[in-house]
């Protein structure tokens, strides 16, 4: 089975929109009360709450005089945040995401309907009261819809994420070039497929906006907290923020997609983000460059096409290894650029060598898992999505580095030679 998602553009009514404010603000209260009480119960017994025990509440809820407005909410929607509340206690503790935080009204707002979502006459209707809402379907829905995910965005602009299932094998390919990418803050990407090296500029989307933000957010703080003259400002400081995310999805779908669409292979390096940012310096600049979304945007798009994404290993010394003899230099800082191999004499440019590195590395990988691939391209026959990602190589990963007394280990990886 195929899965793919379409999001599309609605516009509902002035009763329409009362409704989805009514629908958002029951699931919003319900998450918050269901992560209070999970809480509650874990510090009372050491157990959380399941999803079974959790949907047990609703009942008695609708029934109690002070709730009995959840009544009103499509209760497959209830359902739904039980069941995302749930797996964002098992994300937390499988360590793939932080703890469930409580949700505001000042955010962006969203339910899902499991079922029972249907497309009329090029509209998008509902289950419920709400009934069929005005939409832009800019692509055909191929396939059953499994759920939708209706959201309003802070700037007050209403979006549905639908999810589709298309019968069918996941397909295949073992045509194209195999691409080396080094992620970073002067240049955003430095691309590698063997012949040649390519750089493409970090766009500094928040910094083109920076000015303008700042200058509406004063005008935001200055006014009486609670008044509707803040609550409607607040949309104009959100269209800021929609401008600058709307520029970097732009980017970043246009990149992955030139990258995917002739590659049979994309190898990046596994970044640790959450480590990154906790550098107050550059904080602002990697939130704002997007590489985790990059890197998911390349992750759907290759799997879409049959094609693979390789994570090697973030402690892959991919800046300090000349890429020609492999010599490995113990110590490279952030701002040297470029260097000369003390070994073999090479010039490098820091970010085309690690680039050509990490290229190496990922064909490396993909071979020790049975992957036949060459330099130039070759066949990879692709396991499907994120769960093959090659975390630690099963072969050895030794360089040669100087040693004391000024001697040079020249021991070149065997593995290497054959990926070059």
């Amino acid at each position: 089975m195929l899965h793919k998602t379409v999001q599309v553009r609605l516009y509902p009514d002035l009763e329409q929109q009362i409704l989805l404010a009514q629908t958002f603000g029951s699931a919003r209260w319900w998450w918050n009360y269901a992560l209070n009480k999970s809480i509650e119960t874990y510090k009372e017994t050491g157990k959380g709450l399941g999803r079974s025990a959790l949907n047990a509440l609703l009942p008695a809820l609708k029934k109690a005089e002070d709730t009995a407005w959840l009544a009103e909410c499509y209760s497959q929607v209830l359902q739904a945040t039980t069941l995302n509340l749930t797996t964002a206690y098992k994300n937390f503790f499988e360590k793939r995401a932080g703890f469930p935080k409580f949700k505001s009204k000042h955010g962006k707002q969203s339910v899902q309907y499991p079922q029972n979502v249907k497309i009329v006459d090029g509209n998008v209707k509902l289950p419920g009261d709400i009934g069929v809402v005005r939409a832009k379907i800019h692509r055909p829905i191929d396939g059953k819809i499994k759920t939708v995910t209706i959201s309003k965005t802070p700037s007050g602009k209403y979006f549905a994420s639908i999810l589709t299932e298309i019968e069918g094998e996941n397909p295949s390919t073992s045509e194209g070039k195999i691409y080396g990418v080094d992620l970073g803050l002067k240049h955003f990407a430095v691309v590698t497929d063997g012949e040649k090296v390519s750089k493409y500029d970090n766009p500094k989307h928040l910094a083109k906006h920076e000015k303008n933000l700042k200058r509406k957010q004063q005008k935001l703080a200055r006014k009486q907290k609670g008044s509707n003259s803040r609550y409607k400002y607040r949309k104009v400081v959100a269209k800021v923020y929609e401008r600058v995310s709307n520029s970097r999805q732009d980017f970043l779908h246009k990149l992955s997609y030139k990258l995917v669409s002739d590659s049979q292979a994309v190898i990046v390096e596994n970044l640790h983000l959450l480590g990154m940012v906790r550098n107050h310096k550059l904080a602002k600049a990697i939130s704002d460059v997007g590489w985790g979304t990059f890197t998911n945007f390349l992750a759907y798009k290759l799997e879409r096409k049959g094609a693979k994404l390789v994570e090697i290993d973030r402690w892959f010394p991919s800046s300090k290894l000349c890429s020609n003899c492999f010599y490995q230099v113990g110590e490279m800082s952030l701002d040297v650029r470029e260097w000369a191999c003390p070994h073999c004499g090479t010039h490098h440019d820091r970010d085309g060598n690690a680039a050509i590195n990490i290229r190496a590395e990922g064909i490396r990988w993909l071979k020790a898992e049975g992957s036949a691939v060459s330099a130039v391209g070759g066949e990879v026959r692709p396991k499907m999505g994120r769960k093959s990602h090659l975390r630690h190589s099963p072969m050895s990963t030794e360089a040669p580095s100087a040693g004391s007394g000024g001697v040079v280990h020249t021991r070149i990886l065997t593995s290497f030679c054959n990926a070059n």
